[in-house]
């Protein structure tokens, strides 16, 4: 059930109709029940999937909290590990690992391949297991207490707004709402209204107008040559913030009108000017659960600099591959930890922090441009079907013509300024929801602006959001 379908709009309705009149105790047994129909609308054999995993870490975080000897914490804790990981990879890595294999061994004149298998991945399930090993691992930890009830930690993992594509919630944060901790006001109705509507805008206006360009130059990379690869590729980086920020916008939205609070997932990562920062704005929940659940478990930076590095290389190699079961996906996550590594020895984060807080200037703008090419050279690692694509378009970026792509930039123009001006706004105002302090006439002019561009522009029946298939 994807939330640009007329489907999902009517299920929302009904859903909100019921939790208005519900007391808390029956909205949250009424969410759940919804949590599963939305899940189960993609393929309801994977609901057994999400009940195990739920099981496995309800119980494991139980007896882990049951006893104090340390030997018998961790065999429930590894328990949890093996189980959660174990189905992950099973569903989304073997088959990448055993093709990788066949591949070796018929380099060296072997084959292996005996067994002709294809898994379907199951959606969103790299997010609802991290947030399930998270619990675990808090639990662990002594950061937090079990949950008190099933039902409650059921809907904690089910939770049908961020269950697909996140944000990878905290057990501290969205468990204690879910048991009670949350209220229904006009307010965050407002709130939640506006999230919905500008992360409306950014996937059927923007994200799906210029996904057919994408789609033709990354698709076909033997038809695309000169300025049409970057042009694609400056498409995509637009493309992807749009589909996946505006999937965050619309999760939180909705869950601000039933009173819930979700993470910020994306902070106009855009206007970062260095790795550091871009980590910092981009897939939050996603870099921050790598650094508290990988990078310093490994030691973070106290080992000294050659650790560090190979700590900040293990943790983005592992990120990229959470993304995908591909070599493209691992060399994304190489490239970004390079990018990390090299900012460090060269002492650049610091400066650029500070560069960061002054205000506009030749300098800054410069160093805006140089870093976003470094990362639009990562999206391109990140968007190819296949490394010898990606080799194909390197190897076609300086043949002609160099003048096509002129009705995708003016795509991009045209529906990604309203974006651009909204971020600017937000940036300056350090908010999310910085719009509610524009003057009320202003205010509701961008309301009817982006609603009749959603109408008039945006693309119906609009594919999946990319993150769907991680």
């Amino acid at each position: 059930m994807l939330f640009n379908s007329y489907i999902f709009l009517s299920f929302m309705a009904v859903v909100y109709a019921l939790y208005l009149v519900l007391r808390p105790r029956q909205q949250n047994a009424m969410l759940l029940v919804a949590s599963y129909i939305f899940y189960g609308a993609w393929d309801w054999r994977f609901c057994s999937l999400l009940l195990l995993s739920t099981a496995v870490d309800y119980v494991v975080a139980n007896r882990i909290a049951a006893t104090e000897q340390e030997g018998r914490r961790k065999a429930w804790l590894m328990g949890s590990l093996v189980a959660n990981l174990g189905i992950l990879f099973g569903f989304k890595y073997f088959g990448f690992f055993y093709d990788s294999l066949v591949t070796l061994g018929a380099w060296f004149g072997f084959n292996l391949d005996t067994l002709s298998m294809r898994i379907i991945l199951p959606v969103g399930i790299s997010f609802y297991t991290f947030q399930t090993l998270s619990y675990t691992i808090d639990v662990y930890r002594g950061q937090i207490k079990p949950a008190r009830s099933l039902s409650d930690f059921a809907l904690y993992v089910a939770f049908f707004p961020q269950l697909v594509a996140g944000p990878i919630e905290r057990s501290s944060h969205l468990l204690p709402q879910i048991e009670g901790g949350r209220r229904v006001t006009l307010a965050g109705f407002r709130e939640g209204s506006w999230l919905v509507l500008l992360g409306y805008y950014k996937k059927v206006v923007l994200a799906d107008n210029v996904a057919p360009y994408v789609d033709l130059v990354f698709g076909e990379p033997a038809a695309a040559s000169g300025m049409a690869i970057p042009i694609a590729v400056l498409a995509f980086a637009i493309q992807i913030y749009g589909d996946f920020s505006g999937y965050t916008d619309i999760a939180r939205g909705i869950s601000r009108w039933m009173g819930f609070d979700l993470m910020e997932n994306f902070r106009r990562p855009y206007f970062a000017l260095s790795p550091k920062q871009f980590w910092q704005r981009w897939h939050i929940s996603l870099s921050t659960w790598l650094r508290d659940y990988l990078y310093l478990p490994l030691g973070g930076n106290r080992g000294g600099a050659g650790r560090t590095y190979f700590n900040l290389m293990a943790t983005m190699v592992l990120g990229g591959l959470w993304h995908g079961a591909a070599w493209n996906f691992l060399l994304w996550g190489f490239y970004q930890g390079m990018l990390l590594v090299v900012y460090r020895v060269l002492r650049l984060e610091e400066p650029l922090e500070r560069l960061a807080r002054q205000r506009m200037s030749i300098t800054k703008v410069l160093v805006w441009m140089q870093f976003m090419v470094l990362i639009g050279i990562g999206w391109m690692f990140f968007r190819v079907e296949s490394m010898g694509d990606l080799g194909l378009l390197i190897s076609r970026l300086t043949e002609g013509p160099f003048f096509s792509g002129k009705a995708a930039l003016l795509t991009m123009f045209v529906y990604g300024l309203p974006v651009l001006a909204i971020d600017l706004y937000q940036e300056r105002r350090k908010s999310a929801v910085a719009i509610k302090e524009l003057p009320m006439p202003l205010r509701y002019a961008l309301y009817v602006l982006l609603f009749a561009v959603i109408v008039m522009s945006g693309v119906r029946g609009g594919g999946e959001f990319i993150y769907f298939q991680f």
